[in-house]
């Protein structure tokens, strides 16, 4: 295996880790309009990501610079084609980050509801347009020959893409909702876990459609493990949220979005952007590298930052891992 094959792996893990740590964030933002009943449990659910909120988003942070620095052909091509949608993800990012901190800096009635829709939409939005970006990166857009993207902003809009937005942005509700039943107690925690069983059978039967389209149009063998991988993960989901184990329906739900995500790597291998308009032309890992010399120094900088980074991180969620209630919120603002 060559260095470019390597980091084409480590990207994948990045995204993985970003989308199994950011889903159940997102999945939580969504939720403080469909669970909470009252601003005691809006707070209660924005309480259980407020320690790790940010530190998700080293994830997607260490995957950008990753792709930048080891495909810089594969990142040129992506931010210039997908710029619009990418755009709106990352305006959505700051505005969602700006809404947690001030949502409780002022009183007035206005101020915090206008905050709390902030942090709705900011949640909602990308949890589509990720879904849309990848179902358009595995589908193949339009590069030409001088590997740069040529389709418009409506090419990125078609039915694949659509339906992989749809089935981010219920698996990261489930996967938020789960999270919310493992992290509260009282009568949240069983209306998140009823909620969860409703929104998780919903993305099942839009997973099952969206992976099931992936392995028939480009799927082999390792793809179809993933997809399978995936599916049982998703059930025991279910099955456990069901009979109140949200320690494994958290668990089985984490390994779902990372057989998923997976998946498609494996069925985008390996290309990284394919062309539709002439094969030749797509992004591979070979010609949108860096130079191996490159390569070797990301590696050794990434073998010395990463596993500090996720000792960091996990030392985190260890010490903010009791759940918590709207009897343990300070008096609302």
């Amino acid at each position: 295996m060559q260095l470019h094959d390597v980091w084409f792996v480590l990207i994948a893990v990045l995204w993985t880790g970003y989308f199994f740590l950011e889903g159940f964030d997102f999945g939580i933002g969504v939720l403080t309009k469909l669970l909470a009943r009252d601003r005691g449990e809006k707070r209660v659910l924005i309480n259980t990501i407020g320690p790790v909120w940010d530190g998700n988003e080293v994830w997607l942070l260490s995957a950008g610079a990753g792709t930048f620095a080891a495909f810089p052909e594969w990142y040129a091509t992506l931010f210039s084609g997908f710029y619009l949608p990418l755009l709106l993800i990352l305006v959505c990012l700051i505005v969602r980050g700006v809404a947690f901190e001030y949502r409780v800096k002022r009183p007035e009635e206005r101020w915090q509801r206008n905050w709390e829709h902030a942090i709705f939409w900011t949640s909602l939005l990308p949890a589509v347009l990720w879904g849309v970006a990848f179902g358009n990166i595995v589908r193949g857009v339009k590069i030409d020959a001088h590997k740069e993207y040529v389709g418009g902003l409506l090419d990125l809009l078609n039915p694949y893409a659509i339906l992989g937005g749809l089935v981010t942005l219920t698996l990261f509700t489930f996967h938020g909702a789960v999270f919310a039943s493992l992290k509260t107690v009282g009568d949240i925690r069983e209306r998140a876990r009823r909620t969860a069983g409703v929104v998780g059978l919903i993305a099942a039967v839009l997973a099952l459609g969206f992976l099931g389209w992936t392995q028939a149009d480009k799927g082999d063998g390792s793809s179809l493990i993933a997809m399978i991988v995936a599916v049982v993960a998703l059930v025991a989901a279910l099955g456990a949220n069901r009979i109140g184990r949200e320690g494994w329906a958290f668990a089985c739900s984490g390994i779902t979005i990372a057989a998923a995500v997976a998946m498609l790597f494996l069925t985008l291998f390996p290309n990284v952007m394919p062309s539709t308009l002439n094969e030749s032309w797509s992004l591979t890992v070979s010609n949108a590298s860096s130079s191996p010399y490159t390569l070797k120094i990301m590696t050794w900088c990434a073998g010395i930052a990463a596993p500090l980074v996720m000792l960091y991180q996990g030392w985190t969620y260890w010490v903010f891992r009791k759940r918590i209630g709207t009897q343990h919120i300070a008096e609302s603002h």
